[in-house]
């Protein structure tokens, strides 16, 4: 049932009674991976998104110092992908269903006496939502510490693997995640099937972009017909090694950062100012 996950740092397989006796549970670190059920182009699986995070965190937590209380939560495997609703095999939940799910995954955790929570999330149709589900849950309960953290954004050396072309637009199912399924998942990958494709009629001397400061609404059809927004074609495993090691160093160090983590405040109980927004 673990997978990727280290027995011992695999939160479901402790009992009641191990929680209820944990010590010092407001400084326990608790990772909720979130991925997707999506399609990835003719040669990878639905499962990516949601793979990668459990295979870095796996290999992150596997390496953390064993004195760090630290577990990841099962996984979250469906989220908001109806930006690739019209391939079939995508399974999309709504912002208002998965804000819902998230929302009382953390609540539970915080009943029980945890106060920090990482969300993982694996797919980048969504971090909009983790980032409104973290400070809606921090608002609710002030001593609730959630980050909403996105898997590729630590620290890690994955632009040096991939070319200019492919680090600028190959943002589904390209080089990175094709090779980083080859080193975790190589007998689900077709690399027979593999084909390249780049966005397609992406507006030129313009301000507006595919993603970044100003970006315009999409949808995967717009922009490709095989559903690969990338070159999967050159992907490899000895790629694929490096990213996981890389990006797993990186959780290494934020894992171990939200752990010392204490929430910035200015405002003492009383303050008459606590109202003003």
């Amino acid at each position: 049932m673990h997978n990727f996950i280290p027995a011992n740092r695999f939160f479901p397989y402790l009992s009641w009674t191990d929680i209820a006796a944990m010590p010092g549970k407001e400084k326990i670190v608790l990772i909720l991976p979130i991925g997707a059920i999506e399609q990835h182009g003719p040669h990878l699986p639905l499962i990516v998104d949601a793979a990668i995070g459990s295979a870095v965190l796996g290999k992150a937590l596997a390496s953390l110092n064993p004195e760090i209380p630290a577990y990841a939560l099962a996984p979250l495997y469906y989220g908001k992908s109806n930006e690739h609703w019209h391939f079939p095999g995508t399974l999309t939940l709504t912002v208002q269903t998965l804000l819902a799910l998230i929302t009382e995954i953390a609540e539970s955790l915080y009943r029980s006496g945890f106060r920090k929570l990482i969300l993982m999330n694996s797919h980048g149709g969504q971090p909009q939502v983790m980032e409104i589900v973290a400070r809606d849950l921090h608002q609710q309960y002030e001593d609730f510490l959630v980050f909403p953290l996105f898997t590729w954004q630590v620290p890690h050396q994955v632009g040096e693997l991939l070319t200019p072309k492919e680090l600028a637009l190959g943002i589904h199912a390209g080089d990175a995640e094709t090779s980083l399924m080859l080193a975790i998942l190589p007998e689900e990958v077709r690399m027979e099937a593999a084909v390249a494709e780049y966005p397609q009629n992406l507006p030129q001397d313009s301000l507006l972009s595919m993603e970044g400061q100003l970006p315009f609404a999409w949808v995967t059809r717009d922009l490709t017909r095989s559903g690969v927004l990338g070159d999967p074609t050159t992907a490899s495993r000895e790629k694929g090694d490096r990213i996981l090691v890389s990006l797993a160093a990186g959780w290494v160090q934020v894992i171990e950062d939200i752990y010392q983590f204490r929430q910035p405040q200015t405002w003492q109980a009383g303050d008459s100012n606590q109202g003003v927004g």
